[in-house]
């Protein structure tokens, strides 16, 4: 079974309670269609499980079959470098059929940051090395396509659906418990 091979740290982007029972490490393209499929899921698992669960995001734009991915990667990131990096996440995957500059552009002003900046930061690859990382990262653990889940440092080989997720994580919060 595959593995986790770069540990959760504080260079990624975290959503949850740092005393969460559960760590879910998502490895995600912004434009992938299962990966905004599966957003919706991760909301209702982070809902169920609320500080059980401790969920990681990490980029892994798939650019030869996604010409956004990239573009969007920079703009969480760039978002997440001014503290916004969920509330542009949220708005990536939520406008997925609307990726690219306007929307990137909208994105960053909604939350009253710089386009000049962010323009800057697209023209100069700010962001690059930070998504490469993931990136590297992801191929390092096995990653092969997106969405990709680890839940507590073992890859997720199922479909990424609710129940049997959530039955992952129940056992997982058991054994926790029994120990």
């Amino acid at each position: 079974m595959a593995t986790l091979k770069v540990p959760v740290s504080a260079d990624d982007h975290r959503q949850g309670s740092a005393h969460a029972k559960v760590t879910l490490v998502e490895f995600g393209d912004y434009e992938c269609p299962y990966c905004g499929e599966a957003y919706w899921m991760v909301k209702n698992l982070q809902q169920h499980f609320r500080d059980d669960l401790l969920f990681v995001f990490r980029n892994f734009p798939l650019t030869t079959a996604h010409p956004h991915a990239l573009g969007a990667a920079v703009t969480a990131e760039y978002a997440g470098s001014r503290g916004f990096f969920w509330e542009a996440h949220d708005g990536l995957y939520e406008n997925q059929d609307r990726l690219g500059l306007p929307l990137y552009r909208a994105i960053v002003l909604k939350h009253g940051l710089s386009r000049e900046e962010f323009d800057l930061a697209m023209q100069e690859d700010t962001y690059i090395p930070k998504i490469q990382a993931d990136f590297n990262g992801g191929v390092r653990s096995g990653v092969n396509g997106t969405p990709a889940f680890y839940i507590d440092g073992l890859r997720y080989d199922g479909v990424p659906e609710f129940i049997g997720m959530s039955q992952m994580i129940e056992l997982l919060l058991v054994r926790g418990r029994n120990r």
